[in-house]
């Protein structure tokens, strides 16, 4: 650990100590880039990018180690000399993301329906608790524990638990072959195939419907994995849905703007309009809504989808009975520029049967973590 890095910690400490006597809440933040995700404060800011730098890489042992502040696309970079990815594909929203927030934030791109989620990759942290203290957890290596894995905890807890200043997280080797299909179908159709294949050993590694209900979409399919696989899984997706093959440019640049919300069907929110993120079992088929606006996005095989429609709370409680009905939750992920920004953005724990008894526990874990009330932004309910 290098002197300034101490110093950093030392600064950080300061900070929230100073916070835990003015008895004022912290807001933790790194490039800012997703700022805008979960429910608005004005608290002050604890800026995590004077602590940067990767600590540790290993490629032969899939690990990386990385201070919070670190550039995510630095990361990236780095581990693109060594043809290995962070396999969960976590979105940048901006070019100042850092490795913390994309922790913090605990979002996961079109490569998360199979390789899984952000949590599956954390395997240690070091973090700040509400009291100044320096702890760590977890370690560098997958490998069975007992009690509970406290660095599991952070991805999505967007820093209303502790600061993270450092995690390790594992990495994987970037597939051998690569192939996007392209087809044009209704979405039921879609949610069938997709759900077919996720049966079978094939090598489907993301997939994305655009379109209206009722009508034909466009679905966008990628395999990716051994060149033998790939082209084995071809001609038998092909007898399925008719798809062409599109140019690998094209593919990539398709990918990363689905994962970074740049499709043109994204960027066509209206200001008085949120879109909504729809968490739904895998199982579950199209939906019947109303008074939405535009393109449905079907992403994880349907598993996420994205609905424009009006931020008022009653079309919010609409969608949150419709994915409730079905097992899944509903989220105002993003917000119009003339929305109310107060919105609560969440379904919360209390409004779902299987997730009542959670609030006990996430209120313990706070008070455990944070008794003085330093990372209560209420950014996340």
């Amino acid at each position: 650990m290098s002197t300034t890095n101490n110093m950093q910690i030392d600064l950080f400490r300061e900070q929230i100590l100073a916070a835990v006597k003015n008895k004022t809440p912290l807001s933790i933040e790194g490039g800012g880039t997703k700022s805008w995700y979960g429910n608005a404060n004005s608290y002050t800011k604890l800026d995590t990018r004077p602590y940067a730098g990767i600590l540790e890489y290993q490629p032969e042992e899939l690990v990386i180690t990385a201070c919070a502040g670190t550039p995510l696309k630095e990361i990236e970079a780095v581990l693109a000399e060594k043809n290995q990815v962070l396999a969960f594909e976590p979105p940048h929203f901006g070019d100042t993301a850092t490795f913390g927030g994309a922790i913090a934030a605990g979002l996961a791109g079109p490569g998360r329906i199979s390789a899984g989620n952000l949590r599956d990759f954390v395997l240690g942290a070091r973090i700040l608790d509400g009291k100044g203290q320096d702890l760590s957890f977890g370690g560098k290596v997958m490998k069975n524990v007992a009690g509970y894995d406290v660095s599991r905890l952070l991805p999505g807890s967007m820093g209303t638990l502790s600061l993270l200043l450092e995690a390790s997280v594992k990495v994987l080797p970037r597939p051998a072959a690569t192939t996007t299909l392209r087809c044009q179908i209704p979405q039921e159709k879609a949610l069938q195939v997709l759900n077919e294949w996720a049966g079978q050993p094939l090598p489907l590694t993301a997939s994305c419907w655009i379109g209206k209900p009722g009508q034909d979409g466009e679905l966008t399919i990628r395999l990716a994995g051994a060149l033998a696989a790939v082209k084995a899984a071809i001609p038998l997706m092909n007898a399925a849905i008719d798809a062409v093959e599109v140019d690998p440019a094209v593919a990539q640049m398709f990918w990363a703007d689905l994962r970074e919300q740049r499709l043109a069907v994204f960027a066509n929110l209206q200001d008085n309009d949120t879109l909504y993120r729809l968490a739904l079992p895998a199982a579950c088929g199209p939906l019947s809504l109303e008074n939405t606006s535009g393109d449905i996005i079907l992403e994880w095989h349907g598993q996420q989808r994205w609905i424009q429609a009006p931020s008022d709370d009653a079309t919010f409680a609409s969608l949150k009975a419709v994915a409730h009905t079905h097992g899944g939750h509903a989220t105002r992920f993003k917000q119009g520029s003339h929305v109310d920004p107060s919105n609560q953005r969440f379904t919360l724990l209390s409004e779902q049967v299987h997730s009542t008894a959670l609030e006990a526990v996430q209120a313990r874990l706070r008070a455990a973590f944070d008794p003085a009330g330093v990372f209560a932004t209420s950014r996340l309910p």
